[in-house]
């Protein structure tokens, strides 16, 4: 009766052919019902592409979903009324014959499990076998008849694997999770634009040559069309300069949309950052200013998609020259020709062959180009202290801060003639600049991997920065480069000299619909999970690359706990915002988990968050938050044209957001106050000891380099976060610079007593060279400093000696 009842119980349909082992049945699935993928990924090595083979997938991001073992049964055990109930022990003992099986191995990774997912299937299978009260009819007759010597441990397999697929559900559908993820033929994604035959202009050249003016003409000539600007302040020139030209044009931004038309009609025109662009609305003309950020490892595949995607006749692309063969290797996928029209500088540029090596050498016109926040207030506080006035702009600061600063940098009634930056002037700004300063030559960046390295700047972007000097049309008609060190000036020289690099890939990005239907698949998977095995499983061919997702899966990791459906947490995933900022990030959280409990964020629960109004900043470290709530503001605005619903009062964060701008104004044109401010507060008594932003390039204990952290990532504290690199890492321009940065030490605080010298640069201030005059009195007349030291040391010697005697 029991031997029937497992003829019946079986399930023939699962069970596929039977291979003998010693007299034993092992069952396996039909080829049919096998992943095919999954079969393919364990004899398939890796790739990019190609009809011939799928990358295998790492497996280490498969996240096994936890099935609970079954308690106590309300119904009766049916596998122990037709036979008996199991003994554990010897079901342990058979589940790791089974285990250690080499055939049972070798069947799993036919089905997609390799080493790692066996092992994780095995534990999770064993596991709930042991601790269940009772398990499935068919499975308990089998473990019965194992353990009765009737049975084959093999025959465990199917419900093995099927176990395995429950746990692992990718394992199920990873023929569907390949196509999701096959990135090989982006220009498919925009049916629109390939319905219709563009022509695609390429105006290449380097800065200041007039490319991107002659692209703007023909945007402004045309019945409708769309700028594509890679900051909100060149979206908002170009704005500017339409509407100003009686041509109606819109402005949209991430955080912003102003209509030209005072009914709120869409004008024809429209301005906008590059991830605001709409791919299915036609215009006769499009401009993307500064198509070489395709290659950008963050924000490349916003370049991508516009280039593929817009529905316009003409498609006028601005740009470096080594952007070319990319494009026209791109457009070529399309069947689209690509026009180039070379342009060159219009005002000549000259490198120096002299280094400035003091700051007692500046002139009008003059900007210092930095790379950290650090050599920002050091400059500047020694600038000042010359008696020289001098503008601030580096990245962290609102638009409005930088075109202030700008504008007063510009006006030739205004006694600041002097300009302080970062690389931020690059792009965005027009600067009456006549000669450029390169502070240093390296710079902090971020690789591949996220990690943080300094290196030389490339020739791309000392080309970029230089060619800010002598701009067509300023009163400056020829423009000059050159370095604050004499070490440095022969590499600039050489990085200048160097052709720039070919833009050899663009950049990709998954969109929502994707990670939308791999949602379906892996419904249990978190979102960060999600695209970890996105990009593990994508192919994409050797024109293209997935762009940095790791600030996506810090967003996504940080609010995962928060229930959130899937389109709304992507959309906050997506955010703009500096993962280095823990008082914006803190600021999300909040905004999700009130966005997830329904309950509208109101214009006073932000003030009471953010404490608002806030008065004009004491010392650098309330400016810093400043610039953070700002940040916040912007995020507000960002999501409330995405959820308005939620977020209700963009207009009021808008007016009290232009007043925040107005007090970091403030706070930025004294900035050297807020730095001595700052110093004095380090410096005083009881405070914890803080590095000096003055000399930010200093040598510790173990021989290392503290290098400032990226020009755009704000600082939470008074100074910008600081990274140690190795000394086996520095790369001989780091001992150049620092070399020259020790003589320049030496020429600029050689002259005059070390107190005076201190004091003309606002490195020490009276109060604290009283406080060390006195401490110094003390301490000498204490024996401790000096010639006394070392009479007492003598004389406690000739005491020891006589008491030996």
């Amino acid at each position: 009766m029991r031997r029937c009842a497992w003829s019946v119980l079986r399930l023939p349909g699962r069970v596929g052919p039977v291979l003998r082992h010693g007299g034993a049945a092992v069952a396996r699935l039909p080829a049919a019902r096998l992943p095919a993928a999954a079969v393919s990924s364990s004899s398939s090595g890796g790739g990019n592409g190609g009809d011939g083979g799928s990358r295998a997938p790492d497996t280490s991001l498969f996240v096994p979903v936890p099935l609970k073992p079954v308690g106590d049964a309300a119904e009766e055990d049916v596998g122990a009324e037709l036979t008996q109930p199991l003994d554990k022990g010897e079901v342990l003992k058979n589940l790791n014959k089974f285990y250690k099986r080499k055939e049972i191995q070798r069947l799993g990774a036919e089905n997609g499990l390799d080493a790692r997912l066996f092992h994780q299937a095995f534990i999770s299978f064993r596991k709930y076998i042991m601790e269940s009260s009772s398990v499935s009819a068919d499975l308990h007759i089998i473990l019965n008849d194992i353990c009765c010597d009737a049975g084959h441990v093999d025959d465990l397999f199917p419900f093995f694997l099927r176990h395995a697929k429950q746990i692992f559900p990718m394992l199920d559908c990873m023929d569907d999770l390949r196509k999701i993820s096959d990135l090989r033929l982006p220009p498919n994604w925009y049916p629109d634009a390939r319905a219709i035959q563009r022509k695609i202009v390429f105006h290449a050249g380097p800065t200041n040559s007039g490319k991107t003016y002659h692209a703007i003409q023909r945007f402004l000539s045309a019945k409708s069309g769309i700028y594509c600007g890679p900051l909100k302040l060149l979206a908002h020139e170009i704005f500017q300069k339409s509407n100003d030209a009686n041509v109606p044009c819109d402005l949209v931004t991430g955080e912003e949309r102003v209509y030209a038309n005072e009914d709120a009609r869409q004008a024809p025109h429209i301005a906008c950052t590059i991830e605001m662009c709409s791919t299915n609305t036609p215009y006769e003309v499009a401009v993307i200013d500064e198509i070489q950020m395709i290659r950008d490892p963050a924000r490349g595949w916003a370049w991508t998609r516009a280039l593929l995607g817009l529905c316009a006749e003409e498609i006028h692309v601005c740009g470096e020259a080594a952007a070319i063969d990319l494009v026209t290797e791109l457009m070529y996928t399309t069947g689209e020709e690509v026009e180039v029209r070379n342009y060159k500088r219009l005002t000549p540029l000259t490198v120096l062959d002299y280094a400035l090596e003091s700051l007692d050498n500046l002139r009008p016109g003059d900007c210092i180009v930095c790379f950290s926040k650090n050599d920002i207030y050091s400059v500047s506080r020694q600038i000042e202290a010359r008696g020289l006035e001098c503008a601030v702009i580096y990245g962290s600061l609102p638009p409005g801060t930088k075109l202030e600063q700008a504008k007063k940098f510009n006006d030739p009634d205004d006694p600041c003639k002097i300009l302080v930056a970062t690389d931020a002037i690059g792009m965005g700004i027009n600067l009456c600049i006549k000669r450029i300063i390169f502070n240093s030559i390296v710079k902090p960046t971020i690789n591949e991997k996220g990690e943080k390295e300094i290196d030389s700047i490339t020739t791309s972007q000392a080309l970029q920065i230089a060619g800010r000097a002598g701009r067509y049309g300023s009163s400056f008609k020829q423009g000059e480069v050159t370095t604050m060190h004499r070490d440095d000036l022969a590499q600039l020289k050489e990085i200048l000299s160097e052709p720039v690099r070919p833009v050899k890939a663009a950049g990709l990005h998954p969109t929502p619909e994707q990670i939308e239907m791999f949602a379906y698949h892996l419904p249990d998977a978190t979102l960060s999970n999600l695209i970890d095995i996105f990009v593990s499983l994508s192919q994409v061919d050797g024109l293209y690359f997935v762009c940095n997702i790791d600030d996506f899966k810090f967003l996504a990791d940080m609010i995962q706990h928060i229930p959130l459906n899937l389109r709304s947490r992507y959309v906050f995933c997506t955010a703009p915002l500096n993962r280095k900022e823990p008082f914006v990030c803190t600021t999300l959280l909040k905004f999700a988990r009130q966005f997830s409990r329904n309950e509208p964020l109101t214009f006073d629960w932000l003030c009471r968050h953010t404490k608002w109004p806030l008065a004009a900043p004491k010392n650098i470290k309330e400016l810093v938050h400043l610039e953070a709530v700002h940040d916040v503001f912007d995020l507000y605005l960002w999501l409330s044209y995405r959820f308005m619903d939620m977020f209700p009062d963009a207009a009021l964060v808008r007016d009290i957001q232009k007043k925040l701008d107005d007090i970091i104004q403030i706070g930025v044109c004294n900035i050297t106050k807020l730095i001595r401010a700052s110093q004095s507060s380090a410096a005083a008594p009881g405070t914890a000891e803080v590095e000096s932003e003055g000399f930010p390039f200093s040598r510790t204990k173990r021989d290392t380099r503290v290098v400032s952290d990226h020009l755009d990532a704000k600082s939470t504290g008074a100074l910008s976060i600081a990274v140690e690199v190795p000394a086996e890492r520095r790369t001989k321009n780091l001992k150049a610079y620092r070399s020259a940065t020790r003589q320049e030490d030496l020429r600029s605080h050689g002259r005059g007593s070390l107190a005076s010298r201190l004091l003309r640069e606002g490195l020490l201030t009276q109060e604290m060279l009283r406080q060390l005059e006195s401490e110094w009195q003390d301490q000498h007349r204490n024996g401790r400093y000096g010639l006394g030291s070392k009479r007492d040391d003598q004389n406690s010697s000739k005491e020891t000696g006589r008491k030996k005697k």
